[in-house]
């Protein structure tokens, strides 16, 4: 399974969005492609909680 500290930086300002918009929902599909391409590998059906926690640390503003 891929590391959110790999994709996460390099989603698109959409696919951060969709995430950003509820943490604990599920990762949809178009999200998920873009992690798979990014990565390789696999992407997570939903975020772990530590997968969470990061990434409320990397946001920005993501206009």
């Amino acid at each position: 399974m891929s590391n959110v500290e790999t994709w996460w930086p390099h989603l698109t300002i959409a696919a951060k969005h969709r995430v950003l918009a509820d943490l604990s929902a599920p990762i949809d599909a178009e999200t998920a492609r873009e992690i798979e391409a990014i990565t390789g590998e696999t992407a997570p059906s939903r975020l772990s909680p530590s997968d969470e926690a990061f990434i409320r640390t990397q946001v920005e503003a993501v206009d």
